[in-house]
């Protein structure tokens, strides 16, 4: 066992890859990081599943197998995304089944298309839990506006979600507060309310926006003091009144999720963003490369700081430099929303290419 990851993981933050390919569930890839790296779970995305399938030759005679008339190149992808999904949950069963549910997720999204569809996107989140089929896969669906109805009726539903492309405290607290009601409609309901979810805020993205306007002096600590708020508001989340009551019930909350986590500026440390969000009953989704560099050469250092007074002297910095807060929160979830549309319709054109190939 590593040392570094084992020294995250005890100090309270999961540890899950954010990459998946059928050559590292086929060559035991996967299995070694979750045995000598403490992984406990897996995050993929359309960017992820691009890189996997349109780029590489590696599921080619897959798509032959399934491709047949009346069959869309969309539902070719998902029955590819599936079984790696499939083979990836049965191999994280284990720590699911050890943490009592908390962890050992696997997670896939819904189509990105859907990103500002409320009904379809519920429609989809339905058909692709009902299809993988295990209790320890997590749907991904945007927080965006549009999609926070679509988080509660899918958490009402008993569909563990992780709510994806947020970007800021205020985003996170409106995700949180949709899967909040999901669960208060299911004790409503006499259900079972202890219906798992994350919620992914994404991190390095923030000081890639703002790389312009650094000096030195405040240069990649954008990122960071924009989670140092939505970590206060994560903590303020957990000790609120209506928490702790559907607590009573029974309910694991949601926990917060580190997405994005992988350094964008090669002059800063490549595990910036790893050792400066530690921070207990978290989850850090780290790029595989990422991941083997804490391996080598990690490091914890202190718990994050949810002073948010330090945050906004941060942010306030950058203000100054015309750097607006709200709206550039507004305009990276945006601009994701827009990339992850980019790297689907590559994929799906890609396998559509395939399939006139094989």
């Amino acid at each position: 066992m590593n040392t570094f990851t084992q020294e995250l993981r005890h100090r309270g933050v999961s540890i899950w890859l954010d990459n998946i390919t059928r050559k590292m569930l086929d060559q035991g890839v996967l299995q070694q990081y979750i045995a000598r790296l403490s992984v406990t779970g897996l995050t993929s995305n359309p960017s992820i599943f691009e890189a996997a399938i349109a780029k590489t030759s590696d599921y080619d005679t897959a798509i032959k197998n399934i491709s047949q008339s009346g069959i869309s190149d969309e539902e070719v992808f998902f029955s590819l995304a599936i079984e790696d999904i499939q083979r990836a949950a049965d191999l994280f069963m284990p720590v699911f089944s050890q943490t009592n549910g908390l962890d050992g997720f696997v997670s896939i999204e819904v189509s990105p298309r859907l990103a500002y569809d409320t009904e379809n996107t519920l429609k989809a989140a339905r058909d692709i839990h009902q299809k993988v089929d295990r209790p320890n896969v997590f749907i991904k669906i945007p927080g965006t506006p549009e999609g926070l109805p679509a988080i509660e009726k899918a958490i009402a539903a008993g569909i563990p979600v992780n709510v994806t492309l947020l970007f800021s405290a205020e985003q996170y607290e409106a995700a949180a507060m949709a899967y909040l009601r999901g669960i208060e409609a299911r004790i409503a309901n006499n259900l079972n309310p202890d219906v798992r979810s994350v919620a992914s805020v994404f991190v390095s993205r923030w000081d890639k926006a703002v790389a312009d306007k650094a000096d030195p002096g405040i240069a990649n600590k954008m990122g960071i003091a924009v989670m140092q708020k939505t970590y206060h508001t994560y903590k303020t989340f957990l000790l609120s009144e209506r928490v702790q009551r559907v607590m009573n019930f029974g309910v694991s909350p949601q926990r917060l999720l580190w997405a994005s986590t992988g350094t964008k500026d090669p002059n800063a440390s490549d595990i910036l963003y790893v050792k400066s969000l530690v921070a207990p009953f978290t989850v850090n989704t780290i790029p595989e490369n990422t991941l083997l560099a804490f391996a080598d050469h990690g490091e914890t250092g202190e718990l994050l700081s949810d002073d948010v007074a330090l945050a906004d002297h941060i942010i306030s910095q950058y203000a100054e430099r015309s750097v607006k807060y709200d709206q550039l929160a507004a305009q990276l979830q945006a601009e994701g929303a827009e990339a992850f549309n980019k790297s689907w319709d590559n994929l799906i054109n890609s396998i559509a290419e395939k399939r006139k190939k094989l």
